[in-house]
């Protein structure tokens, strides 16, 4: 939907078009504008763009002398280490394709996207609870070679050392082998000899993510050099604020998770920033670590935002080095949104994206003019149109929500291994390929995006269509109400009635009679509630959303 000049409000142009590059490359260019500049802060130790890139190639070459060729799988099962980052460009430059893992998956669901994907390699660490169970996937699937880092080695040395010394019980007993062994040391794969490039093109593949899946198994996107590159480049083509070598963002995304694989990895790199880095996310320790590093920019899901907000060591963290932080995965909720600017004196802004689209899709502005409550405007180079929800085979009514479908660079080929789900997951348009998001929206006349809903989230309550976030943002208005999901029940007489699930703030004392009634007199006859749920916790995906679908699965 084209937008005039004048009401575009990102500092790059819309038509801006970006140069596709392998990320090997990528990263070779950084390295080589600034190689002694800090690429990842970890803990109190700093590793350079020269060193992560040296790891990388040693990587590389580890993988090629392990008979590793051009398009194979290696998997990371990893949370945010420094090796990941060595692990990630160096399996690139090998030609692999990276497959990201969970650190959080059962052994059931590793060893079926293992399966899935294909993966000859996994990289994982000596941490008991990951090494268990990628030994177990290892010596129940097909995956040839398991690598092992070690966490203690990634510290400062003294604190390495205090790991070693008095905290054996946190490193796993791995069992490694001789030669030939099927159970490898990280730095058993970092062989100190020269690396022969293998030639990788933008063209090629480079990332295997898997998604949620809001149905049955997860399917693995497929995104390439160019799209990942293209789409960090959409990323760094926001920021207003000047020379980007300068800016420290706050790692506390999971890099496992495409968002943080192009907000925070892949966009330090093409600018070169740098990360500062946790393993994952605990309050207390983000907010010293934001203090400590001097942090700029802090892109994360809302219930970071809300778990900042309720820790009592906010009000005396220095947050003045922040200039943005950026909230996608999931809606924010407006009084967490407020809340938070006023707490901290930083502005929140929301951005959209999904795995299929390697990240990013649009943000509000990071500076003057945006809109509370959307998801800003497109990142340059990328189009939507809205299809009617349905028929998709059609436009959506003027000036009626849509489903939100998406055309761009950063848009991946389809799913690994799937051919027949492309049919379901693209439309074409006057020659156009436009990705399906799912997701219900509008566009307002200047080019401002709101998400309405889920299309398989709607609730059908008499042949009407609920949906869900219209409630909750009702409910979250409630001052005792902290986190709010609404579902879909079966009913005998309207097919589906909504309940809403919530979680309430500290001290609150509101009952769940007196919560439905206050829902009810301030929302339409056909969104009433047949009750509120008051419950300790609400389940949360592995990024920290709040998420419907396990929820659903609990109830019905």
């Amino acid at each position: 939907m084209p937008v005039s000049n004048a009401a575009y409000h990102h500092p790059t142009p819309l038509d801006t078009r970006f140069e596709p590059m392998s990320l090997p490359a990528m990263l070779e260019r950084s390295v080589r504008a600034n190689p002694d500049a800090p690429f990842l802060h970890f803990l109190g130790r700093t590793y350079s763009y020269k060193q992560i890139f040296a790891q990388a190639q040693a990587f590389a070459l580890g993988l090629t002398e392990a008979g590793i060729v051009k398009g194979d799988r290696v998997g990371l099962f990893l949370p945010n280490v420094p090796i990941y980052a060595a692990a990630y460009y160096g399996a690139m430059m090998a030609g692999a394709v990276v497959v990201n893992f969970s650190p959080l998956y059962s052994v059931e669901e590793l060893s079926w996207q293992v399966g899935d994907s294909g993966t000859r390699v996994l990289v994982t660490l000596d941490v008991p609870e990951l090494y268990k169970t990628a030994k177990k996937v290892l010596d129940g699937s097909g995956l040839e070679t398991l690598v092992v880092g070690s966490l203690a080695d990634m510290l400062p040395w003294y604190k390495g050392a205090a790991l070693k010394l008095l905290k054996r019980s946190q490193i796993a007993d791995v069992a490694y082998g001789g030669e030939g062994s099927a159970i490898r040391r990280w730095a058993d794969m970092t062989p100190n000899r020269p690396f022969t490039p293998i030639e990788v093109t933008a063209s090629d593949l480079a990332l295997l993510q898997y998604t949620g899946g809001t149905t049955g198994r997860p399917k693995g996107a497929m995104l390439g050099h160019d799209q990942l590159s293209v789409n960090a480049q959409q990323v760094a083509g926001i920021n207003p604020f000047g020379n980007a070598q300068g800016e420290v963002f706050m790692g506390a995304l999971p890099f496992f998770h495409v968002f943080a694989n192009t907000a925070l990895l892949n966009h330090a790199c093409v600018t070169g920033a740098s990360i500062a880095m946790v393993p994952r996310f605990e309050t207390k320790q983000v907010l010293e670590t934001i203090q400590k590093y001097r942090c700029t920019g802090f892109p994360g899901v809302p219930t970071m935002f809300q778990a900042m907000l309720d820790h009592p060591d906010l009000a005396k963290t220095d947050l003045s080095s922040l200039k943005i932080c950026i909230s996608g995965g999931a809606p924010m909720p407006g009084p967490v949104h407020v809340r938070f600017e006023e707490a901290t004196g930083v502005r929140l802004v929301e951005g959209y994206g999904l795995t299929e689209s390697a990240g990013v899709v649009s943000a509000n502005p990071y500076d003057g003019f945006r809109k509370r409550g959307t998801i800003g405007q497109l990142v340059a180079g990328t189009e939507v149109i809205l299809l009617d929800k349905e028929d998709p085979s059609k436009l959506a009514p003027e000036g009626e929500p849509g489903e939100l479908a998406v055309c761009g660079p950063q848009v991946m080929r389809g799913y690994w291994n799937r051919p027949e789900n492309d049919a379901d997951c693209f439309a074409e348009r006057d020659g156009k390929r436009y990705l399906r998001t799912g997701d219900v929206a509008r566009v307002d006349e200047d080019g401002f995006l709101e998400i309405v809903d889920r299309i398989k989230d709607m609730i059908a309550v008499n042949g009407f269509k609920v949906f869900p976030s219209v409630v909750e943002d009702v409910i979250l208005e409630h001052a005792a109400v902290k986190e709010a999901l609404v579902i879909g029940v079966p009913d005998a007489q309207r097919g589906e009635v909504p309940r809403a699930y919530v979680t309430l703030n500290e001290d609150a004392s509101a009952t769940a009679e007196e919560l439905a009634a206050w829902l009810n007199a301030k929302i339409g006859k056909h969104e009433r509630v047949d009750s509120v749920v008051i419950r300790e916790s609400l389940p949360k995906t592995i990024i920290g959303k709040l998420d419907r679908k396990t929820l659903r699965a609990e109830v019905l």
